[in-house]
């Protein structure tokens, strides 16, 4: 088997996203985070990176030693949380954080055991990250089939002010800004929160999934912001992206994906780019790490258990 990732910001600057895999105990753990655009007025623990890539660093780091096959990734999460929240309050001790300012995050986290007869998969989503897995005749499946239902909401408000000859990204996030800290607030005050935020009102509302899939599947995990070449963009089908990073990989549809954004002039988004991620778990490609590259740059089915 082999990992290809790829995460970058698409100017080269501060990247919110993280992709991170970790071998353990006969499994394989593909974690992807994708860090939500701060909508504080300054940073509070980081003035360098800024506070949600801290976050985001952060809880990858505390989620390592809390790690073990025998422990449900929902109870995982909270331990890495607990220390991550311990953390931010320390070093944010004595300011006032508004809610608003709290960081926050999409997280999928997808556990491959390996077996005799093929894979075991575990899912644990937060968030509008995406997972897939294809097999070796190109039949994809997706494994977290939810849709932000807010991103709607945000395309309306952003064609609205499109109406009104408003392009500009920055004055565009400006106007957009009350809406957004209205939505942040609500996200963090939620009495079960969807997305990982650092100090969650009670359990989070996660969605898990169990699959048992043949071996020779590939498993792929992205963000919104790579996402964008299907969801966005419209360069492809959801099936044919998929379908084109395991038979392809990641770093010619990431080049693809900025090309298209430096020549476009507007998107129904907040911002013209994102940042962009994808990890990808493969039985049978060249492995091969592209973090660091710069923009420049039918019918199968899966045998799906509750979880």
């Amino acid at each position: 088997m082999a990992i290809e990732r790829i995460s970058c910001a698409p100017d080269g600057g501060i990247n919110e996203d993280l992709v991170a895999v970790f071998e353990h105990d006969g499994c394989t753990d593909l974690l992807v985070l994708d860090g939500a655009t701060s909508v504080a007025e300054r940073n509070h623990v980081d003035g360098h990176q800024g506070d949600v890539a801290w976050f985001v660093q952060a809880f990858a780091a505390a989620r390592a030693p809390v790690i073990d096959a025998g422990r449900s990734q929902a109870d995982s999460v909270e331990h890495a949380l607990r220390s991550v929240r311990r953390a931010y309050l320390e070093q944010s001790a004595g300011q006032d954080v508004p809610l608003h300012a709290y960081p926050l995050a999409a997280l999928t986290w997808i556990r491959i055991r390996h077996g005799d007869t093929g894979l075991a998969l575990s899912l644990y989503c937060l968030g509008d990250c995406k997972a897939f897995a294809v097999d070796a005749d190109g039949v994809v499946i997706d494994l977290d089939p939810w849709v932000n239902p807010f991103e709607s909401v945000v395309q309306e408000a952003v064609a609205a002010l499109a109406r009104e000859g408003v392009t500009d990204p920055l004055v565009r996030r400006d106007r957009l800004l009350p809406l957004l800290r209205k939505r942040r607030e609500a996200q963090h005050a939620a009495p079960s929160p969807a997305s990982l935020c650092l100090a969650p009102k009670g359990p989070f509302q996660a969605r898990e999934y169990a699959f048992a899939l043949p071996s020779s599947t590939a498993v792929l995990a992205m963000t919104d912001g790579f996402n964008r070449l299907a969801d966005t963009y419209a360069l492809y089908s959801q099936d044919d992206l998929v379908r084109r990073c395991r038979t392809d990989g990641l770093a010619g549809l990431m080049r693809q994906l900025r090309t298209h954004e430096t020549a476009q002039s507007a998107t129904l988004a907040v911002k013209n780019a994102d940042d962009a991620s994808a990890l990808m778990w493969t039985p049978d490609r060249v492995d091969s790490n592209n973090s660091s590259i710069r923009p420049g740059p039918a019918s199968a089915r899966a045998a799906e258990e509750p979880a």
